[in-house]
């Protein structure tokens, strides 16, 4: 039986992150036209609950209802995502390393929520049509939600990406359409397409709202964690979305006094065969870089080789005192394989990436012995099985 919802939303503007110019919330909105870039929803966070208040609420990501930009409750289009569960996942070199495990979301992975929250969006705005280009879970998750929004969805795919998540796309009643190249190939085509139909691009941080779905776990973290948070957090970053929302989750927390103290440090985790964001921080930071081309990963969440949303990233990570690193794809596969053979867990490969890449960082000491870690693991490893087997 689903669970009704009450929104008492507390937005009141966008933002554009580089300027600080207010744009109205109650207009359709991509992203800012004064510097093009992405937009920030804003709150009344001095009109917020108590934290305590979150007791007895409905366990999925609108319990946090109030920071949410959906106005209008018979517009959110929910199927219980979020709430998904924080674990202990072993100790490695005197370093608690815990694990959020976002393959219990629908369509098997964290996309449900920002997807879930841009298709409540375009349904508020009255959209009929939306398009995103993917490397895989950004598609299955719009399939998915627009089937329930009664909304038409079209999927741009790299054709190399393994068929499960094509299927899961018609199977919802998608069009999927495949480009050779990478999901910037697929940009471009979105961006034609757009011209030609008027359809809703949900492009990573090319709109508003998907940022704000990602954000609830930065809530779901603090909550799970007593409000103590850990002192690393170790994420799979392409476009990211996840790693900038969990900050601003973090940041409007503090605002509120929900958290105290220090902030974790924040590590971005990409695949050595495309690492802009690993690049740019180590540009950032002094540090000699040498890097190729960006090429396919398994991990295919992390193949994104011009993130939009790059100035945003560097600035979690400067203020986080974060870093960024990448990961071999050997090592992604080979420890995609050791979780599920010793964990009984099938990581995503981008999952398999975040621990191998944290475990590196306790080897070199950049995470300390007796601080306590925090991995998220993206999606379901199951959706990935042909790319794991075919590259023994």
């Amino acid at each position: 039986m689903e669970t009704s919802v009450q929104s008492t939303s507390l937005a009141t503007g966008l933002v554009c992150s580089h300027c600080k110019k207010h744009y109205d919330i109650h207009q359709l909105q991509t992203f800012s036209l004064c510097c093009n870039k992405p937009f920030l929803v804003e709150y009344d966070l001095s009109a917020a609950p108590q934290k305590e208040e979150l007791k007895n609420r409905r366990q999925d990501m609108w319990r946090y209802q109030e920071f949410l930009p959906v106005f209008e409750p018979e517009n959110i289009v929910t199927l219980g995502e979020g709430y998904t569960p924080t674990r202990f996942f072993e100790t490695y070199e005197n370093v608690k390393i815990y694990l959020k495990d976002e393959s219990y979301n629908p369509s098997g992975s964290f996309k449900a929520r920002g997807i879930g929250m841009a298709v409540s969006k375009a349904k508020e705005f009255g959209i009929t049509h939306c398009i995103v280009p993917t490397a895989g879970n950004a598609g299955g998750a719009l399939a998915v939600f627009c089937a329930k929004a009664g909304i038409k969805a079209t999927v741009v795919m790299p054709s190399h990406t393994p068929a499960i998540f094509i299927q899961e796309c018609e199977l919802h009643g998608a069009e999927v359409i495949l480009i050779d190249g990478l999901i910037s190939d697929c940009a471009k085509k979105v961006a034609k397409i757009k011209l030609e139909t008027n359809a809703f691009d949900i492009s990573t941080l090319k709109e508003p709202y998907r940022i704000e779905g990602k954000k609830t776990m930065g809530y779901e973290i603090a909550e799970h964690f007593n409000w103590q948070l850990p002192d690393v957090i170790v994420y799979p970053t392409g476009g990211g979305t996840g790693l900038i929302g969990i900050w601003k989750a973090f940041k409007e927390m503090q605002q509120m006094g929900w958290i105290e103290g220090k902030l974790p440090r924040m590590v971005a985790v990409q695949s050595e065969a495309c690492q802009p964001v690993v690049k740019a921080h180590a540009s950032f930071t002094g540090k000699k870089n040498g890097y190729g081309l960006p090429a396919a990963s398994v991990a295919n969440g992390l193949a994104v080789p011009f993130p939009f949303g790059m100035d945003l990233m560097m600035e979690v990570l400067a203020e986080s005192n974060g870093t960024a690193i990448a990961v071999s794809e050997q090592d992604i596969i080979n420890t995609t394989k050791k979780a599920a053979r010793e964990k009984g867990v099938l990581l995503a490969p981008e999952g398999a990436a975040v621990w191998k890449a944290t475990q590196m960082l306790i080897d070199d000491n950049w995470i300390k012995p007796e601080e306590k870690a925090l991995i998220l693991n993206t999606g379901t490893g199951y959706k990935y099985l042909d790319n794991i087997i075919a590259r023994q």
